[in-house]
C-alpha cells in the first residue's frame, strides 16, 4: 500500500464497524469500554503528544500506560523501523543478523556495562518469565519474593509474582513458593531467608500500577544486601519505569542497588514497536551460556523490533533534560490541583514523568474519567488501583501540552467534585 493510500485508508476509519468487529472477535465489555473512553470514536492516526481520532478529534495523549514516552510516531524511531523494514525485518533464526547483537551491546552500555546479558522479548511479561526461570535455575532453589501490590505481568509464571487477586482469581494454584512481603518491612527478606532457601527477590522501584506507589530506597536496600548475602538473586522490574520514565535510566542502577537483573520494555522500542529486555550478569544467564536453546522464542531479539533500540536510546537521552522541566511542571500543577480541590483528592504523587492523582473513592476516579473522555485528554487507569488515575505524559511534550493537560484534567475533577 502507498502512503497515500495508507492515510486514505486511515482517514475512512468507520467506529461502527470497529466496535462491531471488538464485539464479534473480542468481547463485548471491551467495545463498551472502548466506545466510552472514545466518545464513540475509535483512534486513525498519531503523531508527536496527540492522537487523532475517527471522528477528528485532536486528543492529548498523556496515557498509553507509559509505551509513548517518545510520543507517537518518533521521525527518528520511524525511519530506524524503515531502514530495517527495508532490509531484514525477520529472521531465520539459524543465521545470525546483526541487529540483535547490536542493540544488546548499545543496552549493556546504556545501563552502565555492569549487566552484560540480554534476552530480548516482545513484552514485559517476556523479560519476567526469562528472570524467573533463569534465577530458579541458576540457583537450584524454587522460593521467591516479591512484594505487596506488585505487578509483573499476566502470564501464569509473572502472574505468581503480581500481587493483586483480581488476576489471580480462578487460576491458583500458580507457581508454588512466591511469598509476599511488606513494602514498608526493612527485615521483610532477613525474615524470609532464614526459613527459606529464596531463588531471586522481584521488587518494582516504583509500584506503577498499585497507584504509584514508590518504594523506599532504604527499604529496597536493606532488601538487595539481605537477598545476595544469602546467595539468592535479584532483579529489578523496571519495564514501566525505566528508560527515564521515572528520571533515570535505571532507578536500581542509579540508587547504586545490588542487582543482579533490569527488566525493560514498553518505550524500548520507541513507541513503534514491541520489544522487552531482560539486561543481567553472568550468574543469572549461566543456565542460558550453558544452554543457549533453554528459553527460546520466535520473536526473540527479531530484528525489526530490536533494530530500533539503538535509535530510540538515543532520541531518549536527546530529552532527558526535557523531561526534568516537564516533570517539575506537573509536580508544581498536581500540588496545587491537590490543594484546590482537596475534598476529593486524596494524594497527588510520583516521580519523573510518572504521577497518580488518588481520589476519595472509585466512583470519584471514574467521574473523572468520564468528563476526560469528553475533553480531548487520554490518562492511564490503574487496574489495580481504582482510586487513582495516572499521567505519563511523553518527554517530548510541550510546555503549551502540559499546561492544557493540567488545566483538562483540572475541569474534569472540578466536574467530579460539583457531583459529589
Amino acid at each position: 500500500m502507498s502512503e497515500s493510500h495508507a492515510r486514505d485508508a486511515l482517514g475512512a476509519v468507520d467506529a461502527k464497524e470497529t466496535f462491531r468487529r471488538v464485539r464479534k472477535h473480542f468481547s463485548p465489555a471491551l467495545a463498551v469500554a472502548g466506545k466510552f473512553s472514545g466518545q464513540g470514536a475509535v483512534e486513525a492516526s498519531s503523531e508527536g503528544s496527540r492522537v487523532t481520532l475517527s471522528d477528528g478529534r485532536s486528543v492529548l495523549d498523556f496515557g498509553s500506560y507509559a509505551v509513548a514516552l517518545l510520543g507517537h510516531r518518533h521521525p527518528a524511531v520511524v525511519e530506524a523501523v524503515r531502514a530495517q523494514l527495508d532490509a531484514l525485518p525477520t529472521s531465520t533464526r539459524t543465521v545470525q543478523n546483526a541487529a540483535a547483537p547490536l542493540a544488546a551491546e548499545h543496552l549493556t552500555a546504556y545501563l552502565g556495562g555492569g549487566l552484560n546479558r540480554v534476552y530480548f522479548g516482545c513484552g514485559g511479561a517476556d523479560a519476567v518469565e526469562v528472570a524467573l526461570k533463569l534465577a530458579r535455575l541458576a540457583t537450584g532453589r524454587t522460593t521467591v519474593v516479591a512484594v505487596r501490590g506488585a505487578f509483573h505481568g499476566k502470564t501464569l509464571g509473572a502472574l505468581s509474582l503480581t500481587h493483586n487477586e483480581r488476576f489471580r482469581a480462578g487460576l491458583e494454584p500458580l507457581l508454588r513458593d512466591v511469598v509476599h512481603v511488606d513494602p514498608e518491612d526493612p527485615e521483610a527478606v532477613a525474615k524470609v531467608v532464614a526459613e527459606r532457601e529464596v531463588a531471586a527477590l522481584f521488587f518494582e522501584p516504583v509500584q506503577a500500577e498499585n497507584g504509584v506507589r514508590v518504594l523506599d530506597g532504604e527499604v529496597l536496600a536493606r532488601w538487595c544486601r539481605d537477598a545476595r548475602e544469602h546467595g539468592a538473586l535479584v532483579v529489578s522490574d523496571e519495564i514501566q519505569v525505566g528508560l527515564r520514565r521515572c528520571g533515570a535510566r535505571s532507578l536500581a542502577l542509579e540508587a547504586g542497588l545490588a542487582v543482579d537483573a533490569v527488566l525493560l520494555g514498553k518505550p524500548l522500542g520507541g513507541g513503534v514497536v514491541p520489544v522487552s529486555a531482560a539486561v543481567g550478569n553472568d550468574r543469572l544467564f549461566a543456565p542460558l551460556l550453558a544452554d543457549p536453546m533453554l528459553h527460546t522464542a520466535t520473536f526473540s531479539g527479531h530484528p525489526l523490533g530490536t533494530g530500533v533500540i539503538p535509535t530510540a536510546l538515543a532520541a531518549i537521552e536527546e530529552h532527558a533534560e526535557d523531561g526534568e522541566r516537564i516533570a517539575a511542571a506537573l509536580a508544581a500543577g498536581l500540588a496545587e490541583i491537590r490543594e484546590r480541590y482537596a475534598e476529593v483528592v486524596v494524594e497527588t504523587r510520583g516521580r519523573g514523568l510518572l504521577w497518580g492523582i488518588d481520589f476519595t473513592t472509585a466512583e470519584v476516579s471514574g467521574n473523572v474519567l468520564a468528563a476526560l473522555a469528553g475533553s480531548g485528554l487520554v490518562v492511564s487507569p490503574c487496574i489495580s488501583r481504582p482510586t487513582t488515575v495516572r499521567l505519563l505524559p511523553p518527554i517530548t511534550a510541550s510546555d503549551e501540552d502540559v499546561k492544557e493537560a493540567l488545566s483538562l484534567l483540572g475541569g474534569a475533577i472540578a466536574q467530579a467534585a460539583a457531583g459529589v
